[in-house]
């Protein structure tokens, strides 16, 4: 994945009643040794506009996960790679994944999903988290 990209995985049903949760996310460079790098990844429920940027709110409920991979020639600044995944939350649409390097280079992401079947409460609930996040009306977290 290129710098300031993002990538749709597609996972929306008809009916809604598959629903998703991460399990696993990891970044790994795309070229492993590369002595200045500084990769910020992240998941979400909708859409981002470009340029992306390299900033991790905990506060935005449409973020489910961030990888952050830094590593430099310098030996004071190294750096091993880190997740946060937002594991209790359930989603059954589509998911969006952004890359911002603030140095150079590509990065390659894998992300494991758990697949469950929903009833219809949680179809429903799923469902309406995502119109709210969609909403224009839609209030930012404090």
């Amino acid at each position: 994945m290129s710098d300031d990209t993002q990538d749709t995985l597609l996972l929306s049903t008809k009916s809604g009643a598959m629903g998703y949760r991460i399990v696993k996310f990891q970044i790994l460079p795309a070229t492993p040794g590369d002595s200045n790098a500084e990769h910020c990844v992240k998941i979400y429920k909708l859409k981002q506009s470009s340029p992306f940027d390299d900033d991790i709110n905990f506060s935005d409920n449409t973020l489910l996960g961030a990888a952050i991979y830094a590593a430099s020639s310098s030996t004071s600044y190294q750096f091993t790679p880190m997740s946060v995944i937002f594991d209790n939350e359930v989603f059954n649409q589509d998911i969006y994944v952004t890359h911002k390097d603030t140095q150079s280079g590509s990065i390659n992401y894998y992300i494991e999903l758990e697949m469950m079947r929903l009833d219809l409460n949680e179809n429903t609930v799923a469902t309406l988290k995502d119109i709210r996040n969609e909403s224009p009306l839609r209030a930012p977290m404090p």
